[in-house]
């Protein structure tokens, strides 16, 4: 008879016997009925819409053409669906370094120690639980012609700077850009907020006792501990830039003209307004390879920096 003895070096545990460890495992089935929900719900409804994306169907008639890949050739020569593009990229970049830069601030100051640190958190991110449609309609209300705006300017004595905000080509893609910030700097801040309250008071109160300054401190300690918190806000409101539709329609409809119209609300005119259905499928196939681009980009830039910050 021989002795198979297996000799382990100190402290290392006995592994688990294969049967325990199939024990322990997870059983993979308890996920199958949310991945055929998911299957039915998302990926086939996704598979299809893809697949129309080559055809001329105008949404209403059964009988359609495959078209191969005329959608997106005629894409490619769409003065305004190449505008689109720019908007679409112009609203998610200044709305991600804005909206972001502004949250950071916010977060650094009711990080401090003021007595009415709370009220003002509550306050800053009141605008974020807001529905973004009815947020929409009360900012057009008020950068209106006659709405609060231009009356405050014209009560103040500065009526020359009274415009019409939404209106003017020049203006209207960056009112759009306000309401956004307005709303969700507040959001921005309370991720920043949760980053900056897991750092430890010490490492602040090290800091000043070595006499570091208040720029440096935050540069050389708080920015690279606060890289996780950067990483979500960042995908957070480049992703949600790309995809912005509801401000935009409701503030100015993509108007006046196409000087606000982003990709989202293209795919939307061209859907339910000009019946080219085939043509927004294939615009929303453009929408959703620019964001996986992005994000894809995005993440991977970020989590090397974290990676490094850390």
């Amino acid at each position: 008879m021989t002795l198979d003895l297996e000799v382990r070096p100190p402290g290392q545990a006995t592994p688990a016997p294969r049967a325990a460890r199939r024990r322990i495992a997870p059983p993979w089935w308890f996920m199958l009925p949310a991945l055929v929900l998911f299957t039915f719900v998302v990926l086939v409804p996704s598979a299809r819409g893809v697949y129309y994306a080559f055809t001329d169907w105008d949404g209403l008639d059964p009988d359609f053409a495959l078209v191969g890949l005329r959608n997106f050739a005629d894409l490619a020569g769409d003065a305004d669906a190449l505008q689109a593009v720019w908007h679409t990229l112009l609203i998610a970049v200044a709305i991600t370094v804005i909206q972001n830069g502004i949250g950071l601030l916010l977060a650094l100051g009711v990080n401090s120690m003021i007595k009415t640190r709370n009220v003002l958190r509550v306050l800053l991110f009141a605008p974020a639980v807001i529905t973004p449609i009815v947020t929409a309609y009360l900012w057009r209300n008020l950068l209106g012609p006659d709405g609060a705006v231009n009356s405050v300017l014209g009560a103040v004595g500065l009526g020359s700077w009274r415009q019409d905000w939404l209106g003017d080509p020049d203006l209207a893609l960056w009112m759009i850009v306000l309401v956004v910030v307005w709303q969700f700097a507040g959001y921005s801040m309370v991720i920043f907020l949760a980053g900056l309250q897991s750092i430890p008071r010490e490492i602040y109160e090290a800091a000043a006792i070595d006499g570091t300054g208040a720029v440096r401190r935050f540069w050389s300690i708080v920015r690279p501990l606060l890289a996780p918190a950067i990483t979500i806000n960042l995908m957070l409101s480049i992703i949600g830039g790309i995809k912005l539709f509801d401000q935009v329609y409701a503030l100015t409809g993509g108007g006046p003209g196409h000087a606000t119209d982003t990709i989202s609300t293209l795919i939307y005119k061209d859907a339910f307004t000009l019946g080219e259905f085939g043509y927004s499928v294939a615009l929303a196939v453009v929408l959703t390879v620019i964001v996986a681009i992005v994000s894809a980009g995005q993440y991977a830039v970020l989590s090397r920096n974290e990676r490094a910050a850390s």
